[in-house]
């Protein structure tokens, strides 16, 4: 019963730095490189195209450029983006599809394959799963060898994921094997993790078991003959099993309290605040100076809307998110803390409500639990590192750090209205006990060739255990 799912547990596991990393595939683009628009590709102002495609509200707009044309990019008030020319108002028919089509070609540098099919993705699939984060996305599959498949956010026009044929293998091996998704077609959610608690409980009282067996009585054990091939196994899996025992139970003990963490689902999508937007408010509104400016769209909190301009900081290299007020054209100081702080009161209150999720327009931060809360630091964060790791995708983001009993922080990503992440101490605790004892982050110093090395070396040296040991019961059977 422990050693069944432990070969499973460590095969699966054993592939993730070999396909994630040694031999992971490339693509031509890590990164979508979004072309700049100046002002006078602007033939017609952002009210005027609302005005004369009869769009009375809608949520935001962005600036993009593909195809040599640059386009006002609306998301309606049904979350539909919409692609009207900046020269002559015309809507583009299919425009986030062609959108699409055009990132996923430029990641790939490929315009020539044809395109397979294109499949506008609202939910995580086996294919495309939560860790990704992203929602909505389009996949884009490509006719290729590789059976290429591209999945990009047209609405931030960021580049999420690609899976070839490798890696969708390893998806379905890692999911089957190691998430045990398998549990998913013949039982909900919460029997997958007790089932996965009870087999890690059995595997951890047997790492224990092996240490005081073989390390504390390992001189009451009569010492292996020489010609007997079962006493061999026994010696070889006794030795090995010694100096295995250690990380069999690190392994499942940091993963059973990991997969404890799975009773609560995480929800942190739902938390967006997209206010929407009346045409009439913004009828005044002149389009600011472009230059240098990577990304440029509305916030709106209480009466008030501003610009909300991304750009690179010259000296510093940093992404900089600045605020000006679309009707005087007064930039607001310290704009991207103010906003942050805002989000994090609503998204505390969404928390703490009884209603349904909190409609946008809803505006009060009476339940939110940080309204009085003293916020003990504020920063902007450009790079994942600590307890802000990859997984979150999402950058930039404002940490808001909060002087509460669970030393809660909230990480805001402002340029969408959305919670990253919401970390207290009872995650960094078991973030730490995940990232320190199954990712083996304490050998970081060592660089990430030599850290996953030694944590492959370790994870096989439990499958080679386990491995002698079925040999040795099957052998006794």
């Amino acid at each position: 019963m422990a050693i069944v799912p432990t070969i499973f547990w460590t095969a699966s596991g054993i592939m993730h730095p070999f396909m994630s990393h040694w031999f992971k595939v490339t693509i031509a683009n890590e990164f979508y490189k979004a072309e700049t628009i100046e002002n006078q590709g602007l033939k017609l102002s952002l009210p005027q195209v609302l005005d004369q495609n009869n769009v009375l509200s809608f949520k935001n707009f962005r600036l993009v450029r593909f195809d040599k044309n640059n386009y006002y990019q609306i998301k309606d008030t049904k979350n539909i983006l919409h692609y009207y020319h900046t020269e002559t108002g015309k809507e583009l028919i299919n425009g986030d599809k062609k959108f699409a089509e055009n990132m996923a070609r430029f990641m790939l540098n490929d315009y020539k394959s044809k395109i397979q099919s294109i499949t506008y993705i609202t939910k995580f699939t086996d294919q495309y799963k939560f860790v990704n984060r992203f929602l909505p996305v389009w996949k884009v599959s490509f006719e290729r060898d590789d059976k290429m498949d591209i999945y990009v956010e047209t609405g931030q026009s960021r580049f999420v994921t690609f899976n070839d044929s490798g890696r969708k293998a390893f998806i379905w091996i890692f999911s089957t094997f190691h998430d045990w998704g398998f549990m998913d077609m013949i039982a909900n959610n919460t029997v997958r993790i007790f089932g996965m608690l009870f087999f890690l409980g059995i595997i951890t009282f047997s790492a224990v078991a092996g240490l005081i067996i073989y390390g504390l009585m390992w001189k009451k054990f009569k010492p292996a003959k020489l010609g007997n091939s079962r006493n061999i196994l026994r010696k070889y899996h006794r030795s090995i099993g010694l100096w295995s025992s250690i990380v069999t139970f690190t392994f499942a003990f940091s993963g059973a309290y990991h997969a404890v963490q799975k009773f609560d689902p995480d929800e942190r999508l739902k938390f967006v605040y997209e206010p929407i937007i009346r045409t009439e408010s913004i009828a005044k509104a002149s389009m600011i100076d472009l230059t240098g400016i990577s990304n440029i769209s509305f916030a709106k909190w209480g009466e008030n809307i501003f610009w909300q301009i991304v750009k690179k900081d010259p000296e510093t290299r940093q992404t900089k998110i600045d605020y000006i007020n679309v009707k005087d054209g007064k930039m607001l100081e310290d704009g991207n803390f103010k906003y942050a702080r805002f989000l994090a009161n609503r998204f505390s209150s969404m928390e703490n409500s009884t209603s349904e999720a909190c409609c946008a327009e809803m505006e009060s931060s009476a339940n939110s639990t940080l309204a009085e809360a003293e916020i003990l630091d504020i920063k902007l964060v450009n790079k994942f590192a600590g307890e802000y790791g990859f997984v979150n995708k999402r950058l930039p983001v404002v940490k808001l750090s909060y002087d509460t009993p669970d030393h809660v922080a909230y990480y805001i990503e402002t340029t969408t209205g959305r919670l990253s992440t919401r970390v207290n101490d009872g995650a960094r605790r078991e973030g730490f006990s995940f990232a320190f004892l199954h990712k083996f982050s304490y050998l970081d110093f060592l660089g990430k060739n030599m850290r996953d090395g030694i944590m492959t070396a370790a994870a096989m040296s439990v499958l080679l255990v386990s491995v002698l040991g079925l040999l040795v019961f099957l052998k006794v059977k």
